[in-house]
């Protein structure tokens, strides 16, 4: 329990934080993989050289410090990167790892400023934290492995079909080689796959949204070919139906909130696929909710899931769908493969949003901030704005991602 001069403490290196919070991070990874390399099997790459692992780190560290009076403030922050963790297989012994590499990074970095007695109080808050995340882990893990169908770890399931959406984006169908049920989920989850890729000396995992509702039998996601992403790639280039990927059971709080309020959804790109199965679970729930779906592509082969989504329209008179393509080609048919040329704004989107409607959007960085800046213009609340971002999360709001109140 720490005490409230240890408190007092952390509060008092949130001004270091924010200055050198991306460096302690930096220097605790390479630390940490210095020491143990096993662990890259847990971490995607790609985030370490671009940064945005570290800066999730620091962001979610200053959070942490900002909060320490309050730690029910990030209960929202908690449970994401517990479902994250655990989709990841991660387990208490680490913990104890992790805390001895980020007090070493802190004391490294800060130098003479890191006293003994700042360097006790983070001590004492990274074990309060931990058991925390231990805690919030450990009911997460019971509850996926003990659910009907449920598994610890990894299980291979096998890849039953393989769809091309679009010229990037892949959809692969995956069922137990022996056909039995398979876990249930809420529209927005995501499940883990660990791959080897041939002559790579790690396992690598990645995460992956379920693209549509719960059929009992199946788990359909769908993968975009990344540039010089190693793992995309193999599962484009190498993965045949037949084929067999060790899976973990879903995971993630990006997920479709009960009620009865309208349901605005808007993507960019590859962030449909939590979207789309948050649009069939709005259509196909009880009681049936109006639906807005907002879709931003670069052109029509790029664009996937239209045909899909446009069935849906058809057969649902609820949903109003309006489609942005930003780089529009001489075969994309206006008012067929979309309804407006350039990038969505304020002004295009206001005459169709609802404004009493909760908002849920995914996608790259850009769109995600144009998404916010509109949602701004328009006044929406931030208790009914929910997001996800693809990769380490590079900012936690605490009132952003605090959950609604049905209705």
């Amino acid at each position: 329990m720490l005490t409230p001069a240890q408190k007092t403490t952390i509060r008092a290196t949130v001004p270091a934080l924010q200055a050198h919070g991306d460096t302690i991070t930096r220097t605790f990874y390479a630390r940490l993989f210095a020491a143990h390399p096993e662990l890259l099997n847990v971490f995607n790459p790609a985030n370490q050289q671009t940064g945005q692992q570290a800066r999730s780190l620091a962001a979610s560290v200053l959070a942490y410090a900002e909060h320490i009076d309050r730690p029910d403030l990030l209960t929202p922050m908690v449970q994401r990167i517990a479902h994250k963790h655990v989709s990841l297989d991660v387990h208490a012994q680490q913990y104890p790892v992790v805390g001895e590499h980020l007090l070493a990074a802190i004391a490294e970095v800060l130098g003479d400023a890191a006293t003994p007695e700042i360097l006790s109080a983070w001590a004492a808050a990274y074990d309060e934290l931990a058991a925390l995340m231990i805690g919030t882990e450990r009911t997460l893990s019971r509850a996926g492995t003990e659910q009907p169908g449920g598994w610890s770890g990894f299980t291979p399931l096998r890849v039953t079909r393989v769809t091309p959406e679009s010229s990037v984006i892949t959809s692969l169908t995956l069922e137990r080689p022996g056909g039995e049920t398979l876990p249930t989920y809420q529209a927005g989850q995501y499940v883990s796959v660990k791959v080897k890729v041939p002559g790579d000396d790690h396992w690598h995992i990645r995460q992956y949204s379920l693209t549509a509702a719960p059929k009992g039998r199946q788990y359909r996601i769908a993968v975009k070919r990344a540039a010089g992403g190693v793992v995309s790639t193999h599962l484009h280039d190498r993965i045949r139906e037949g084929d067999d990927l060790l899976v973990h059971v879903p995971a993630g709080d990006f997920t479709l909130r009960p009620g009865t309020r309208p349901v605005v959804l808007l993507s960019g790109g590859v962030g449909i696929t939590p979207l789309l199965a948050m649009l069939h679970a709005a259509l196909t729930g009880a009681p049936q909710r109006p639906v807005t779906f907002v879709h931003a592509a670069l052109n029509r082969a790029a664009h996937a899931f239209g045909d899909e989504v446009n069935a849906l329209a058809a057969q649902h008179p609820q949903l109003r769908t309006l489609v942005f393509y930003t780089d529009v080609q001489d075969t994309d048919q206006l008012a067929l493969h979309y309804d407006q040329a350039g990038v969505i704004t304020t002004a295009a989107l206001k005459p169709v949003l609802p404004l009493d409607a909760d908002y849920y959007y995914c996608g790259p960085a850009g769109f995600v901030a144009t998404v916010e800046g509109i949602l701004d213009d328009l006044h929406i609340p931030a208790t009914r704005r929910f997001t996800e971002t693809f990769g380490p999360s590079q900012g936690f709001s605490v009132a952003a991602q605090a959950p609604a109140t049905p209705v």
